[in-house]
């Protein structure tokens, strides 16, 4: 998609326009109204278009303007107006005309600061993604035709310059989505490893590290869940050095199974196929670190990702098997469908003990117990550390990620508690399946101030609301983690 800046537009093939709610313009859409003898006022009064968040109305050929199409976009109650609501403005009137014919539209912020003109150029680049690798026979018709975003803005200069950070936060956010929608026999273990390694190009220190060197280092319980896959286990290892030099890191850790078949402990046929997504908190990871690359942000960051395929095969690990972790402590695997939390473990303890991190934040598509507890737009965060989740929790809103801090009450340690290991990697039944799981993590966390997000119910949406998320691959937990970044951590 490209974007451009402009101070006034020529001739726009599509413009759009904000109206806020009650029907009244915002910008120039009242002398848009007068030059075409209140056409606008008409088109609205003849509808139901009020001017409401995430509304539409679309007036063709209005005599009296140059304009081809002229697009009403609702901007919500004006006392309301944020951030959000002018990204679901400007993310509603690209969806408006995206199979118009027409291949650019012009949206008017010239009435915005020029960070929110960047923004509206920002929420209609992130609403334009799809995934049409694998489409080859599709129809023009069948294919989105807006190819150019151009933004009139009081200062376009400026405006320019605000969205060299958009523009950073925006592919990294379709980084994390075109790895959540590659399928399983593309996207493995090396292939992921290599796709990150891509991101040297950034500025990133990239380090992978292949099954024999994690055998030499003791990362068992990960290794465990990759033993029945003729793909090669991996864990990459990616440093962002932003901030002042020795100055203690944050650190993010990302479950990557890049396929999930449950191995022995096989999942039912019906919905398996979803499973190429249960690498969406290693994408998520990836993502962010991608971000904070590109816009150059003034931290020390650590990712690190595990990336393993769970299958079954005659040698994959049995329910039953004990495992010792690079902890030192040991694992009875009660059932290997509960691998994620053992990829996490040694990833976990690595982390903390080669990087000292102020911070460990890790995010997976851990536990189906995380969609029964909270739906399917939520995710879940369980923490040690009420400053860290705290500031997570205050993020996730700002860019419209919705998040719910969990209890980890130590009086359920007991449930993983087994007589034959130190502990096992399941709970006493279903009964909260993604609390135990949590607590299971915490264990390989050593004291460190620690934060688990549970991505399970957010990180694949098959019924999007927002205009600027679309179904399928979400890329969700980026932008909040960036946005905590630069809120509570940069220099």
């Amino acid at each position: 998609m490209k974007i451009e800046f402009v101070a006034s537009a020529s001739a726009p093939q599509v413009l759009a326009v904000l109206v806020n709610e009650g029907r009244a313009f915002a910008g120039t859409g009242s002398q848009l109204d007068a030059a075409t003898s209140g056409a606008l006022t008409r088109a609205m009064t003849a509808s139901r278009f009020t001017g409401g968040s995430n509304s539409t109305l679309v007036v063709a050929a209005p005599a009296g303007v140059d304009a081809s199409t002229i697009v009403l976009t609702g901007a919500g109650d004006p006392g309301k107006f944020d951030d959000l609501a002018l990204e679901a403005a400007a993310g509603a009137a690209y969806h408006a005309v995206k199979m118009s014919g027409a291949t650019a539209l012009t949206i008017d912020a010239s009435h915005l600061s020029a960070d929110q003109a960047a923004r509206a150029a920002f929420a209609a680049r992130l609403a334009s993604y799809r995934f049409l690798k694998y489409r080859t026979t599709l129809k023009p018709e069948k294919t989105p035709s807006i190819e150019t975003i151009e933004v009139v803005a009081a200062d376009p200069k400026a405006a320019k310059a605000a969205y060299e950070s958009f523009s950073a936060v925006a592919a990294a956010v379709e980084f994390s989505r075109d790895l959540v929608s590659e399928p399983a026999n593309v996207l493995y273990p090396e292939e992921f490893a290599k796709r990150v390694k891509s991101l040297e190009k950034l500025g990133l220190e990239v380090e992978i590290l292949g099954e024999k060197e994690l055998t030499k280092l003791g990362f068992n319980t990960l290794l465990a869940v990759g033993m029945g896959s003729v793909r090669e286990s991996q864990v990459a290892i990616m440093k962002w050095n932003g901030g002042k030099k020795g100055e203690q890191p944050i650190a993010f850790v990302g479950k990557g199974v890049c396929f999930d078949t449950g191995g022995i402990s096989i999942k039912p046929a019906d919905g398996m196929e979803d499973m190429k997504w249960d690498m969406g908190g290693a994408a998520a990871v990836s993502g962010l670190m991608h971000a904070l690359a590109g816009r150059k942000a003034k931290v020390n960051a650590i990712g690190v990702i595990g990336l393993v395929e769970n299958m079954p095969d005659g040698a994959a690990q049995r329910p039953g098997d004990v495992v010792m972790s690079l902890s030192g402590q040991s694992v009875e695997v009660l059932n290997t469908d509960a691998e994620g939390r053992l990829v996490l473990a040694d990833c976990l303890w690595y982390t903390q003990e080669r990087f000292k991190p102020k911070f460990m934040l890790d995010l997976a598509t851990l536990t189906g117990a995380m969609i029964v507890a909270l739906g399917l737009e939520y995710a879940g965060v369980f923490s040690n550390s009420d400053e860290l989740a705290n500031n997570f929790l205050a993020a996730a809103p700002k860019v419209g990620e919705n998040a719910w801090r969990m209890p980890i009450p130590a009086a359920y340690e007991r449930h993983i508690d087994t007589p034959i290991a130190d502990v096992k990697n399941t709970g006493n039944g279903r009964a909260g399946g993604s609390i135990t799981a949590a607590l299971f993590l915490q264990r390989f966390t050593n004291g460190t101030p620690w934060a688990h997000i549970d991505i399970a119910p957010t990180a694949w949406v098959k019924d999007s609301k927002s205009p600027t998320v679309p179904d399928g691959a979400v890329g969700w937990g980026v932008r909040t983690l960036d946005r905590m970044v630069a809120d509570s951590y940069e220099s």
